[in-house]
């Protein structure tokens, strides 16, 4: 089992926008493409309160690729995506790494 983070650093007071994005649009469209988050967090003590992080679980990278790339091609997500950012950017940058558990990890 592989696991995703990913790190959205959000434009300044964008974040409600992005959460309510990921609410209303993003995630009935992970269900549909078969993309199986394994959960999301906002900084409640940290350095930033701009920030998203989230984890997404894959078997495998073909996986992750197939179903990623759906995803991103699904000509609805590219137009709910556009409608949210018609007042300007939400997200300011973005950080994605794949990890792999430990073998001593609870998570596997």
């Amino acid at each position: 089992m592989l696991y995703e983070l990913r790190i959205y650093h959000c434009a300044p007071k964008k974040l409600p926008d992005l959460i309510n994005r990921f609410e209303t649009y993003t995630l009935p469209l992970w269900q549909k493409h078969g993309i199986k988050q394994a959960g999301f967090w906002t900084v409640y003590i940290g350095p930033s309160n701009h920030d998203l992080y989230y984890m997404l679980q894959w078997e495998s990278l073909e996986e992750r690729q197939k179903k990623w790339d759906a995803f991103m091609s699904d000509p609805d997500w590219i137009a709910k995506r556009a409608k949210t950012e018609e007042a300007g950017p939400i997200v300011a940058y973005l950080e994605s790494m794949i990890l792999t558990p430990t073998a001593f990890s609870a998570v596997k």
